[in-house]
């Protein structure tokens, strides 16, 4: 299979929903004619991660979503061959929800995913989590993908991307709204290799509150035959200005990697796992904002 390209909307948006819509319509205009399979947004596009302290406020910005907002861009899929990940403040009851929704080329709604690790301990105190991790068969132009979504937070919790491989996840896509630093890029670096998976988180760019661009990819193949060592698993690295970076999946050589080689599920002892469904929480561990 050829090259999966993935293009990183590394883009500032504001609160306007119209402003972020042609920004949005335009970034992935551009991306196809980069030769993108797929375009990826931060996280919640739709009002640039603004999550109002005011609950009416916050009410009135989230969207449905089947609103004309997300719908638009699942007609752009159809109309570029191209998959898009859109993002969203959701309308939710009884508080909104931090979403991503992925039209294939065909411009069908195939994913679906809120955000489930939700930060509890800042503004998506105000969110309702989502329910679960899922994946989808994607359906591009060179062949399918197994597709799987995260968001953000999700990143710092290895069940997330564990789950998605279980799942069958080829391909973990993360929309973000965070700084980037080396301890994050290194969490998601970790969370591809220990599970063979490719995984692409896109950023707002500097100069966005709390963000600094440096959307990133890593595709998780640490081996290859014609080296003595490890290899570098990212394939690429944004610096922090704006702009539309592109990430390219070598399926052949991942599919190949993750028949061979030693991580993933192939040596897993879920039988010795039961502490990692244990609702209960120990000091120093407890926070009076988590939510079960």
């Amino acid at each position: 299979m050829p090259d999966f390209n993935l293009a990183l909307l590394q883009l500032d948006s504001g609160i306007d929903l119209e402003y972020n819509l042609q920004k949005g319509l335009d970034a992935c205009r551009s991306a196809k004619a980069m030769g993108a399979d797929m375009a990826l947004f931060p996280e919640m596009w739709s009002c640039g991660y603004t999550i109002p302290e005011d609950m009416d406020a916050l009410h009135a910005l989230a969207i449905p979503a089947d609103h004309p907002f997300v719908a638009a861009f699942g007609a752009l899929a159809k109309e570029l061959d191209m998959a898009i990940g859109i993002t969203l403040l959701e309308r939710w009851d009884p508080l909104p929800r931090n979403t991503l929704v992925v039209f294939d080329r065909h411009g069908r709604r195939v994913l679906t995913y809120a955000k489930v690790h939700t930060c509890d301990f800042g503004d998506e105190c105000r969110l309702t989590p989502g329910d679960g991790f899922y994946t989808a068969e994607l359906d591009t132009r060179k062949g399918p993908i197994r597709l799987g979504a995260m968001i953000c937070y999700d990143r710092e919790f290895p069940e997330s991307a564990r789950i998605l491989m279980l799942q069958g996840a080829e391909i973990i896509v993360a929309p973000n709204a965070c700084p980037l630093e080396i301890n994050r890029l290194s969490q998601l670096r970790g969370r591809a290799y220990e599970n063979m998976t490719g995984i692409a988180t896109c950023n707002y760019p500097a100069g966005h509150p709390d963000c600094n661009g440096h959307s990133a990819a890593y595709d998780g193949v640490a081996y290859v035959p014609d080296l003595p060592g490890s290899r570098d698993t990212c394939i690429v690295e944004a610096g922090g200005e704006e702009g539309v970076y592109m990430a390219s999946f070598d399926m052949d050589m991942i599919r190949d990697y993750r028949r061979r080689e030693v991580h993933g599920n192939a040596f897993r002892r879920p039988t010795l796992y039961a502490a990692l469904i244990d609702e209960a929480v120990q000091a120093p561990f407890i926070r009076k904002e988590a939510r079960r």
